[in-house]
Parts: C-alpha cells; sequence; structure tokens
C-alpha cells in the first residue's frame, strides 16, 4: 500500500486536538457561575416578601437556577465498543479523552483511525452548565451558529443536525455535527470521514446517521452525571 499524506484540513484536524477542546471551554464556560447566584438569591428574598410563593415557582424565570447534572459523565465509556467499531473502523475502542480546562464542566472523547484509505473521526463531549436556561441559551446559539441543518425528534429537550461537505486539493471531507441539550447539560458530537482513494466523502446519509447514533449513546450515558436526583 503506497503512504498517502494527509490533506492539510485533516492533518490541522489530528494535532492542535487539545487547543480546540480547551478553545471549546473557554466558550461554553464564562463567567455564568455568579448570574446564576445573584438570580437564586433574588429568589429568596422575593419568597419571604409574599405569601403567594405558589405563584412565584411558575415564574419562568425560576428555571434559570434549575440544575440536574453537577458534572460530566466520563466521556469515553458513553459510546459502546460495537457502535465505536462500525463508525470508526480500526479505532481502539477505548478512545482518547482529551484535557480540559475543568473536567468536572467539560469532558471530550475522541476516537480516530484510517483503516486502507477510509477516514474516521469522532468527538463525543459533554458541557455542563449552571442552569438548564442558560444551557438553552448556549444550544440556540450554537445552532444559529451552524445554519442550515435541522431538529432531531426524540432525542433530550432539543436536538439539532447538520452535515457539511469541505474540498480541500480536490480531497472531500463531509462532517456531522449533532447537539443535544438534556437539561443543564450539552451533548456534542463531532463525526467526519474522508476516503483517500477515490478522493471522494461518505454519503450525507450515513455521516447524520453515524452522529445521531452517538448521541443518542451520549444521552443515555448522562445519567452518570446527574446528582441532584439522589
Amino acid at each position: 500500500m503506497r503512504s498517502l499524506p494527509l490533506p492539510l484540513a485533516l492533518t490541522a484536524r489530528l494535532t492542535p486536538v487539545a487547543v480546540l477542546a480547551c478553545a471549546g471551554w473557554a466558550l461554553s464556560s464564562g463567567p455564568a457561575a455568579q448570574p446564576a447566584a445573584a438570580g437564586h438569591q433574588l429568589g429568596q428574598k422575593t419568597s419571604t416578601q409574599s405569601s403567594s410563593s405558589s405563584s412565584s415557582s411558575s415564574d419562568p424565570s425560576s428555571g434559570a437556577t434549575a440544575k440536574a447534572y453537577a458534572a460530566a459523565p466520563s466521556p469515553c465509556p458513553s459510546v459502546p465498543a460495537a457502535t465505536v467499531k462500525s463508525l470508526v473502523p480500526g479505532a481502539k475502542t477505548a478512545g482518547k479523552e482529551i484535557p480540559s480546562t475543568d473536567a468536572k464542566l467539560r469532558r471530550t472523547c475522541s476516537w480516530n483511525a484510517l483503516q486502507g484509505y477510509d477516514y474516521r473521526w469522532l468527538d463525543v463531549s459533554f458541557e455542563i452548565s449552571e442552569s438548564a436556561q442558560e444551557a438553552q441559551q448556549e444550544y440556540q446559539q450554537r445552532v444559529k451558529e451552524k445554519s442550515g441543518g435541522g431538529a432531531v425528534p426524540g432525542l433530550g429537550d432539543s436536538a439539532y443536525s447538520v452535515v457539511n461537505l469541505t474540498t480541500e486539493d480536490k480531497q472531500q471531507t463531509r462532517e456531522g455535527v449533532v447537539m443535544v441539550r438534556v437539561s443543564n447539560a450539552l451533548v456534542v458530537v463531532t463525526y467526519n470521514g474522508s476516503d483517500f482513494e477515490t478522493k471522494k466523502a461518505p454519503d450525507t446519509d450515513v455521516i447524520n446517521k453515524g452522529a445521531i447514533q452517538a448521541a443518542r449513546a451520549a444521552v443515555s450515558a448522562l445519567g452518570g452525571g446527574q446528582s441532584q436526583s439522589g
């Protein structure tokens, strides 16, 4: 088999993974804890000013402090080995966790492999916000930034998928992104592929279904991060 150099786009993706993970963390973290705490104090004051606590709890803004998840689950076991083998042939099913600035709030696992001329990459990330409202705002912002996709019914509280095709030096790469919000948790799955022999990318349906399959598995694994139900 002849040795083929990776296209620049994929080479860049293979090297600065930790840097990208930290950059993603910077976008998703921010100084959100203080506003959430301030909102909690405000809720306490208003409840003492009136005996109508039921009307206060029905206020939509009271959901700002709702927090079902206190920590991100371990990302690498979130995708079953059989699913990894199907989506990323040749990859080590254990995956590789990417360093994070705060592993309690953001964790990412990656799988990638080149089998013959066929290349696949899968990322699964868990991001924990201070409230469901904050997670929803982050979700909406990311959906806005990745327009052109559509909703994924029956997945989390809200879910969205989008697939894009890029071409560099005549080499195609197709990438799918699925974002899912579950209460104050955000699950982000990235799945892409290329064929270095034909220079074609996998079909849109293949990438989209693969990304959604991984996202469903990751959402099921969120139970490991839930802390306030017991």
